[in-house]
């Protein structure tokens, strides 16, 4: 058996490789929708819709720029899926200790260990989102534009820029809120996920043999679930993040967001529709890729003479 053999056989091999599957599917389906996400947040006015503000980026720049920062998450997707996938997997029975070794754990421990999963990928993912936003408001957003020096060329180029006038704290900028966010919204994905996915495929917990119309479904739901309940934090997330010491040189936190949202409540649900869209796509493109991809390598295993159950 060689090196790849070995890799692919590993729980974390298989979850990295069914992770990388599943993530850049979603990340690739619901880009655009993402860009315009973001561009609907940082307005001032909160007037202009995601067909007026889609209509505005194609003539000023064009289709490709739906996808600028894009690099930021696609290079990290597989290692964020696999972080996330197998914490949960490990976390959700760990807090299940009644649970037995061929049975789904409850929908406490799922619940439990999709928080913990949340919390943990929050580490990885608070950076990649930092520079994916700076990418994404870079030229779209006049303010922003003129307020930050020099052309990015990539992914790379802003983080050190960042790293550079901002210093490594600054890398970090909205890792409090995005803790906060990814916790509970991935404890309600999880949940959701699981519940109706046995709702429409009786028994599929343990077997793991549904079809990819509940996949699809199933995913797309969670998606949707968890934006709604953690949105709020979210719009409050961008804007932080979206700050920089040259542009907004004392920075506001999370308080002072929420403050101001008391005086317009609209503020935090700006942009709401693109986001509800976005996630039935990517997420229930992105757990039916996973699980395609994952019951393959568990089914190749198999054939090679090893077991697992196929619900993990």
């Amino acid at each position: 058996m060689d090196i790849w053999e070995k890799f692919l056989t590993s729980g974390w091999g298989k979850e990295l490789v069914a992770g990388g599957i599943g993530g850049t599917s979603g990340v690739v389906a619901g880009y655009p929708l993402d860009t315009l996400r973001i561009l609907q947040q940082q307005q001032h006015t909160g007037k202009g819709s995601a067909i007026s503000i889609l209509r505005q980026v194609l003539a000023n720049e064009g289709p490709f720029a739906l996808y600028k920062g894009m690099a930021a998450p696609l290079a990290s997707v597989a290692f964020q899926n696999a972080i996330v996938f197998k914490t949960y997997a490990t976390l959700s029975r760990a807090f299940d200790t009644n649970v037995q070794a061929g049975d789904p754990p409850s929908y406490t421990g799922v619940a439990l260990g999709g928080i913990g999963a949340g919390v943990i990928q929050s580490v990885l993912i608070s950076p990649i989102e930092l520079v994916k936003i700076r990418l994404q408001l870079h030229s779209n957003n006049t303010h922003y534009k003129t307020k930050q020096s020099g052309n990015y060329k990539g992914p790379a180029d802003i983080a050190r820029s960042i790293i550079r006038t901002e210093g490594w704290r600054g890398i970090y900028r909205g890792f409090t809120i995005t803790v906060l966010r990814d916790g509970p919204s991935h404890g309600v994905y999880f949940c959701t996920y699981e519940y109706m996915r046995e709702k429409l495929h009786q028994g599929c917990r343990k077997t793991g043999q549904e079809s990819f119309r509940t996949m699809l479904t199933a995913g797309g739901l969670a998606g949707v679930a968890s934006w709604i309940c953690c949105y709020p934090l979210d719009v409050i997330k961008t804007k932080i993040q979206a700050q920089s010491n040259s542009s907004q040189p004392k920075s506001m936190g999370i308080g002072e967001y929420f403050k101001r949202s008391v005086k317009d409540s609209s503020i935090l649900w700006r942009g709401l529709g693109t986001t509800v869209a976005r996630a039935f796509i990517v997420n229930g493109v992105t757990f039916t890729a996973y699980e395609a991809a994952l019951r393959c390598l568990i089914n190749n295993n198999n054939s090679r003479g090893n077991t697992e159950y196929p619900g993990t």
